[in-house]
């Protein structure tokens, strides 16, 4: 603990007072959530379906003896079970982060001196002290304040400080809420950006603002991934049809042929045939794949399956500041008080000479090194345009003699410079526009001209400072600033300008049918300018007020109208998340701040910035843009877009792969003919063909309409009825012609090794002929190339001849090698199979890939 001067009458806590209170409410800090145990949480992922269907697959593998293939099921498995783990640490991690803002050190004065102690000790009742560039430590009443002004950007969302004043009179029961000048209040984990300030600690941990969104945020769930949700029911219905069909075949073997060992394996063999283990196989790949595409783009991928739910997203709800704008603020307007104007524009531009002085008072009446990004506004526009004479008393020797402070009887400052040649100083003063209108003693004529022109530049979402300048000859400078004869140099606007990438990101996404939302803390009519400005299609408005007064019945009903909230609390951006959910929207919300954690999380899918962004809101997210680049979401929409497509293209393929698949097994159970396919060939095709070619989809391209489509239906199943008609019409033709070819290798009186031959070796020709019609959408297949299918081509071309060319191989798995006559006959059911597809794609592609 280190000692300090004493700060003022204050005396503060006693050592044993604060003691006695830490004990009692506990340290100044976040408190971590109950976790699960490792073993409850695998316990809970033990009882979803799609794992206990790879349970039950790798078991069937291990009763055959395959124990290669049982332990690529159980791999899988066990994948699962990691993946669970480590989201459940996501709440915690993001916990810590908001820990992470608090200061580690603090300034209190007890028994009358300052002390420094590490922040968690900060206690109820103690007096804190906060400095510019510091964070508060803890939540409070300001009992002393000189000129203090705070950033609290992280609570509201808004890049521009708010001035504070000191507390007059006891204290109110309830604090009030954050955002707004002339507050006596101060929040934990905001900054001081200019002055000092002495705080009465009221609320600390849990109990500030800051700990309050921690503790939502640590009670929120994630949403799971529709196409998870829809994946777990697909595997439900499939695997019930499986054992169903399963256990009729074992009766009708064992019924006509008596044979009920034989039966029970046809059974199982054919269960093997109908299960689609590929379909969470194609799930993590196409999700692993797409997340590593992503990144390329400069976008994190925080779970692999919010890609595929961010292509589907209706809303795209987004915060002001830093997230559309820059999250800094910039000259955008210069007024004279005759109504000329100018836009500094780009860096370089001609800077008239009339608007020299006006420019150059503003930067006087700025400290040299400011923290205040309005501030820093002046200062950059001097360094944009360095041939102006902006800067031109720093080199004629002029000095800061005296600087009068913002208070809260004059939102106005002044800054008083001399050069020590000249009797007369210099002073320039900027402020609100009516402080500076009467430090000029305005006409009302000019006043309300003034007003005018205020209106009109915050009507564009500008914030307007006056400036005036005055000279003293005296050598005692007066007490107020009050006491200068000011002449009336002008109005600034300035505006926290949008991303140079957000319009044309904006209209892309609205082409797409995603509805831009903005929610921000700011006021109304600078919200509304600012929305225009980025391109969101107009709307209604509703403030944060407006929202308070409604329930949430009728907010759904009416969030379909509106375009942009504005003046919301945190609290509020949550009930907006959850209305638009509510009201059936897949809802994508982005944000940088602490007040977007809650939001983040109940959100389908949370975006955070990268750079800007906070550390708590990166964690509650599930995409990063790790270049604050708001442009990037729309990469992420058309991935997210491909890998739905590519999804819906290999669920289509796996279901009408598994037709034939089916049909050669249980045919022979209804010919009499011999068994053609075996448990192991049916292994051999379901872990090594399908699930190879089922990687050609994840390669392919992206449609030429994707980014033309309006969303999915948020309840859109992954198979519709008409993708399930395309996948039962191709199976169907592929069972008939491979039926066809079954029965002319058996008719024509060949060996049963060849005959399975036949039948395999066309099976795996109309396996390849699946995999090319449902490569797209189009009737027929779009330019460009696919590097995957063209390997699969040479891979699949290799294992076909290992089975059937090389006698040690063939025998291996009971085929003999393929001759003359059943290649012919392979080849006429290829072209047939080629040509019926062609047809029946070419006059149903409309109506089966909706």
């Amino acid at each position: 603990m280190t000692d300090h001067p004493p700060l003022s009458l204050h005396r503060g806590l006693s050592p044993s007072e604060a003691a006695a209170r830490l004990a009692a409410d506990g340290p100044n800090e976040l408190p971590g959530g109950k976790s699960r145990s490792v073993f409850g949480i695998v316990a809970g992922v033990l009882r979803e379906p799609m794992l206990l269907l790879l349970l039950a697959a790798g078991l069937i593998y291990l009763l055959l003896g395959d124990l290669h293939d049982a332990l690529i099921l159980m791999a899988f498995a066990g994948l699962t079970i990691v993946i669970a783990i480590v989201q459940e640490a996501r709440t915690e991690r993001a916990i810590d982060a908001l820990r992470d803002l608090s200061m580690p050190q603090a300034t209190v004065v007890r028994d009358g001196r300052k002390v420094t102690i590490p922040s968690r000790e900060v206690v109820r009742g103690d007096l804190l002290a906060i400095a510019e560039g510091g964070r508060i430590a803890a939540d409070g009443w300001i009992v002393e304040t000189d000129a203090l002004q705070a950033d609290e950007a992280i609570l509201t969302g808004e890049s521009v400080p708010v001035s504070k004043i000191a507390l007059d009179g006891p204290e109110p029961d309830e604090p009030p809420l954050p955002g707004g000048d002339g507050v006596p209040y101060a929040y934990s984990g905001t900054l001081v950006v200019r002055g000092t300030g002495l705080i009465r600690v009221s609320a600390t941990g849990p109990r500030s603002r800051i700990g309050a969104i921690g503790q939502s945020l640590a009670t929120l769930e994630s949403e799971t991934p529709r196409l998870t949700l829809q994946t777990r029911h697909l595997v439900r219905w499939v695997a019930a049809a499986g054992i169903g069909v399963s256990v009729l075949a074992v009766v009708l073997y064992g019924l006509l042929r008596g044979g009920w060992l034989d039966g029970l394996l046809s059974g199982i063999a054919l269960a093997m045939s109908m299960l689609p283990e590929e379909l969470p196989v194609v799930l993590t790949l196409f999700m692993t794949m797409g997340a590593l595409r992503m990144s390329r783009s400069r976008v994190l991928a925080r779970r692999g399956t919010t890609i595929e739910t961010l292509g589907a997203a209706t809303v795209l709800c987004t915060d002001k500041t830093g997230t559309l704008t820059q999250n800094r603020m910039e000259i955008e307007e210069l007024r004279l008080p005759d109504g000329a104007g100018f836009r500094p524009g780009d860096d370089g531009a001609v800077f008239p000479e009339a608007f020299v002085r006006l420019a150059r008072t503003g930067i006087l009446a700025c400290p040299e090194d400011p923290f205040d990004p309005m501030e820093k506004a002046f200062h950059e526009l001097a360094a944009r345009h360095p041939a102006a004479p902006l800067r031109d008393h720093a080199e004629n020797g002029w000095a800061l003699h005296h600087h009068y402070a913002l208070d809260p009887g004059l939102l106005a400052m002044s800054q008083v410079w001399g050069n020590g040649r000249q009797e007369d100083r210099l002073v320039a003063a900027k402020g609100a526009p009516e402080a500076i209108a009467d430090l000029c003693g305005l006409s009302a004529a000019e006043r309300q001209a003034m007003e005018a022109t205020v209106s009109g530049m915050a009507a564009r979402g500008l914030r307007v400072l006056g400036v005036a300048e005055a000279s003293w000859g005296d050598a005692t400078l007066p007490e107020s600033q009050r006491h200068f004869a000011f002449t009336f140099a002008g109005l600034v606007g300035l505006a926290d300008p949008v991303r140079d990438t957000v319009p044309g990101a904006v209209e892309e996404l609205q082409a797409a049918g995603i509805r831009v939302v903005m929610i921000t803390g700011d006021y109304p009519v600078t919200a509304s300018a600012i929305a225009e400005k980025a391109g969101i299609a107009p709307g209604g408005v509703m403030s944060g007020g407006e929202m308070a007064a409604i329930d949430d019945t009728e907010l759904a009903r009416r969030i379909g109208s509106i375009a942009v909230f504005a003046r919301v609390m945190p609290e509020q951006k949550l009930r907006i998340v959850r209305a638009l959910k509510a009201a059936g929207e897949v809802v994508a919300m982005t944000g940088d701040g602490v007040n977007d954690a809650p939001s983040l999380k109940a959100a389908h899918i949370g975006i955070a910035m990268g750079k800007r962004g906070t550390d708590v809101a990166r964690e509650a997210s599930s995409i990063v843009l790790l270049d604050d680049d708001f442009g990037a979401i729309v990469t992420a929409v058309r991935l997210g877009r491909r890998i739905y497509d590519n999804i819906r293209k290999a669920t289509g393929f796996i279901f009408a792969v598994h037709l034939p698949i089916a049909g050669l097994a249980i045919a022979p159970l209804l010919t009499g003919w011999p068994l053609i396919l075996g448990p192991v060939h049916i292994a051999l095709l379901e872990m090594i063909i399908d699930p190879v070619c089922s990687l050609s989809f994840e390669a392919e391209q992206e449609e030429a309409d994707i980014m033309r489509r309006k969303p999915r239906a948020p309840d859109s199943p992954l198979v519709s009825r008409s993708l399930l008609t395309w996948a039962a019409l191709q199976g169907a033709a592929a069972v008939l012609l491979l039926l066809g070819l079954a029965a002319w290798a058996n008719l024509s009186g060949l060996e049963e090794p060849v005959v399975r031959a036949t039948c395999f070796a066309g099976l795996i020709a109309a396996v390849l002929i699946l995999v090319m019609a449902n490569r797209s959408f189009q009737a027929r297949h779009r330019k460009g190339h696919n590097l995957t299918f063209a390997v699969i081509l040479g891979t699949v071309a290799a294992i076909f001849a290992l089975l059937f060319l090389a006698p040690p191989v063939a025998s291996l798995f009971h085929f003999a090698v393929l001759e003359g006559p059943g290649i012919a006959a392979i080849a006429v059911m290829a072209v047939a199979l080629i040509g019926l597809l062609t047809a029946i794609k070419g006059r149903f592609r409309a109506t089966f890939t909706r």
